[in-house]
């Protein structure tokens, strides 16, 4: 097994040999990574609902064209819970600040502020997570489940969803459709 070395603020990237439907072609934000486990935000499984939806459900009054924005499955854990991965930082009533310029809340005050129009310039709104134990998520890059790369803004907030699993990929100079998505061991 590998040694532990934080990958909090980078992709995971699904090799194509993952067939598991909740993270096949898929790029995990981590946002979170310790000896205790990892949690991290599926960036592009959208959802057929829009952040519109959840508001309404959450009778939350919107103005503005933000309730067009698409809602993501940010994972298979907690899929009723909702996530809120943006930029900038800034602290809302439940934040785990990540970085410098970047942010997950859990919180109602952050869906009000983006309904107001008062929200993060960037937002990625999810629902559920992704969640290892300890030395899961280690174990599974030593079996080669995942890449990992440095996490890129741009990828999270500006790529469309389509293209995010092979630009986070790119990112290290990797192509995808060069890879085998048939596993061997030696």
């Amino acid at each position: 097994m590998i040694e532990s070395a934080t990958l909090t603020n980078q992709f995971l990237i699904a090799m194509p040999a993952l067939a598991d439907p909740n993270f096949q072609r898929s790029v995990t934000y981590i946002c979170e990574h310790s000896p205790e486990g990892a949690m991290g935000i599926v960036i592009n499984r959208p959802l057929d609902i829009t952040l519109g939806d959840v508001l309404q459900h959450m009778k939350i009054p919107t103005e503005g064209g933000i309730g067009a924005t698409r809602v993501f499955m940010g994972g298979p854990v907690q899929p009723d819970r909702g996530f809120v991965l943006h930029h900038p930082a800034r602290r809302w009533d439940s934040t785990l600040r990540i970085t410098e310029e970047l942010a997950v809340t859990t919180s109602r005050d952050i869906l009000e502020h983006m309904a107001e129009g008062d929200g993060p310039n960037d937002a990625l709104v999810a629902l559920g997570y992704a969640g290892w134990g300890a030395g899961q998520l280690e174990q599974e890059l030593a079996d080669n489940v995942w890449l990992s790369a440095p996490a890129d803004q741009h990828i999270l907030f500006d790529t469309p969803w389509q293209q995010r699993w092979t630009a986070a990929a790119k990112l290290m100079g990797i192509d995808l459709a060069q890879i085998s998505d048939q596993i061997g061991h030696a």
